[in-house]
């Protein structure tokens, strides 16, 4: 079962972007990514959310409700 994410941070450093990522029980994983990684992986959250948000919207549009 995966974990759940309680929080991140982002941070500039002379090779990239230094991402931390902490899970909710204490677990880190720090990993290096590029500037044009974390375009990509922006970009791909947005589209995300963009989808998730237009099913919400045509879930609630189809029951009447809001």
């Amino acid at each position: 079962m995966p974990n759940t994410l309680s929080a991140f941070q982002i941070a500039r450093e002379s090779e990239g972007y230094l991402l931390t990522l902490t899970s909710d029980d204490g677990e880190r994983l720090e990993v290096i990514a590029s500037f044009e990684q974390l375009d990509l992986i922006s970009e791909e959250i947005s589209r995300q959310l963009d989808r998730d948000e237009e099913n919400e919207l045509g879930m609630d549009e189809e029951s009447g409700g809001a």
